[in-house]
């Protein structure tokens, strides 16, 4: 065998190789895991706002079929019947957008049953706006916690917030 002379050298500067080659794997590694929590940032990024004007054309429509079936004259003119009757088909293509679009299945549920208290009050089984709260307030929680997983809504008053 060698001497220490001659085989000390050589040994460091294997230990030096291989002390290089894990610490550019280790490198790698840390790379890599930042690209793929940068990529999924970037996901969800573009799921909120894909979601968020699916949401908020859902939303305009609805308002539309909410003023329409409550402000519409007793007499049942076809003009208006025929406007409403548009109005809740663009609401179902609007809640079929949604339901494409979440990513969760509270939101595809409460989306639904808020369309349809929506399309009940355009046919005149709701008497009453204040019926459409709850489906609407579930509608928004829902569209909420699917945008911002794992966050909470603040609640209160929203005079109290300011």
């Amino acid at each position: 065998m060698g001497s220490w002379g001659t085989l000390g050298p050589a040994l460091l500067s294997l230990v030096g190789v291989a002390l290089g080659a894990a610490g550019s794997l280790f490198g790698q590694y840390l790379v890599s895991r930042a690209s793929t929590r940068q990529l999924e940032v970037q996901e969800s990024a573009a799921h909120r706002a894909e979601l968020k004007d699916t949401v908020l054309k859902f939303l305009g429509i609805a308002a539309q079929v909410e003023k329409a079936a409550f402000t519409r004259p007793d007499r049942g003119g076809a003009p208006v019947d025929d406007e409403l009757d548009r109005l809740v088909d663009d609401l179902w293509l609007a809640q079929a957008e949604i339901d494409l679009a979440a990513g969760s299945e509270p939101l595809r549920g409460a989306a639904y049953r808020y369309a349809f208290r929506l399309a009940e009050a355009a046919r005149g089984e709701v008497a009453d706006a204040s019926a459409l709260r709850g489906p609407q307030v579930r509608f928004m929680d829902a569209a909420y916690d699917d945008m911002w997983p794992g966050r909470r809504r603040a609640a209160g008053d929203p005079a109290a917030l300011r």
